[in-house]
């Protein structure tokens, strides 16, 4: 079982900073090279660089709920939630579909109840 993890590329799981630009203000995140290559795959779908993606990721973050707290865990996480919709056949794997073109109802619904905010387990229930 673990040479499924095990023989992953050890350069995936190193770590790389990237300064990025959010509304002017100069910010490092530090992720592992694989979260780096996700996030520029999403944002490729929505012809978007990674730096772009991360700003509308915060944006919308930040509309919704007010306050960003851990960025770079809220972006690790948004990097695996992909690979796992993906795998659950919720995020086609056809890189040619653009993320912004999916229903948000119909890729969320009946996931586990974890993976959800609670105000969306109550909008999605």
């Amino acid at each position: 079982m673990c040479e499924v993890f095990i023989s992953a590329n050890p350069e995936s799981y190193e770590s790389r900073t990237r300064s990025v630009r959010l509304h002017g203000v100069i910010t490092s995140i530090r992720l592992e090279n694989l979260h780096w290559e996700v996030l520029e795959e999403i944002g490729r779908r929505d012809g978007m660089s990674v730096t772009q993606l991360i700003e509308k990721l915060y944006d919308e973050l930040v509309q919704a709920r007010g306050a960003v707290g851990n960025f770079a865990s809220f972006l690790r996480v948004s990097a695996l939630r992909y690979m796992a919709l993906q795998a659950r056949q919720r995020i086609p794997t056809d890189l040619s579909v653009a993320i912004r073109s999916l229903e948000p109802h119909q890729v969320l619904q009946d996931l586990p109840a974890s993976w959800a905010s609670p105000a969306q387990r109550v909008r999605l229930g």
